[in-house]
């Protein structure tokens, strides 16, 4: 597999009066271009102190990341983030808050060129209707859809997602579990996501990677999905792989909760 994104013995550490607490140890992962490849593990066992060094929004302590070929350190519009809440600027609409980033991205393009741009992504998921709506009057999943729509809209060289569908009732999850994978296949950008739900893992990914509990959390196990895309829910699920693989991710989750001491 051909190395498109390389985190390299990421570390993070941080000072407390009892010495130094490591919360990741030397985390190394290869992602192929267009590779789907979630993080799952217990909470608080570093998934998301990955993910935001990855996206330069927390510093790396030690290693380092290379993307596209090219080492990379702090914020840039090479990676699109999603968090589990939106985060949308209040007084601006669904479309402003998407041609915030789109200007910022693609300043040098023409106007028209930019709103259609923002017009495009959030028509494709759902929101042709609603663009001029503030995200005081927009539900959680729509506001979420923006978020979603802002991301891609940057055309990112990689996508990051931090447990996008976490707040959402089970019926908006799967809708929006269904719209993610249907952006992702038409842009096949290079995604990493976290999530503690298995069976999203299942149905999204090409592979799960499961993290040791920290503190010094480092890659436990990788697991390769090789359900066939475009993905129908009800076919992963029937499908002869689907059980042993969830059986193997929750027996992994298991020992490490017996270590915790979180099962009896």
């Amino acid at each position: 597999m051909s190395a498109y994104a390389e985190l390299f013995n990421l570390s993070k550490t941080y000072p407390t009066p009892q010495g130094e607490r490591v919360i990741v140890r030397n985390f190394n992962l290869t992602l192929a271009e267009g590779e789907f490849v979630t993080l799952i593990g217990h909470s608080g066992c570093g998934k998301s102190t990955v993910l935001s060094m990855v996206a330069g929004l927390s510093s790396i302590t030690d290693g380092g990341l290379v993307l596209a070929g090219r080492e990379v350190a702090g914020p840039g519009p090479d990676r699109g983030m999603v968090f589990q809440s939106p985060s949308l600027l209040p007084w601006m609409t669904a479309f402003e808050n998407v041609m915030l980033g789109v200007h910022q991205v693609f300043f040098t393009a023409p106007r028209y060129e930019q709103e259609q741009i923002a017009e495009y992504y959030l028509t494709v998921v759902g929101l042709a209707d609603s663009m001029q709506r503030r995200p005081a009057e927009l539900s959680q999943g729509m506001r979420q859809r923006v978020g979603i729509a802002r991301a891609f809209a940057l055309r990112p060289r990689m996508l990051l997602l931090d447990e996008p569908f976490g707040m959402l009732d089970t019926l908006t999850r799967y809708e929006l579990q269904a719209v993610l994978l249907d952006l992702w296949r038409r842009n096949r950008i290079t995604t990493l996501m976290v999530t503690h739900d298995v069976d999203e893992a299942l149905y999204l990914s090409d592979r799960i990677v499961c993290m040791t509990d920290g503190p010094a959390a480092e890659v436990g196990d990788i697991v390769p999905v090789h359900f066939p895309r475009p993905r129908n829910r009800r076919a992963v699920m029937e499908h002869s792989d689907y059980e042993p693989l969830r059986r193997r991710l929750i027996e992994f989750l298991e020992i490490h909760a017996h270590r915790l001491g979180k099962v009896k």
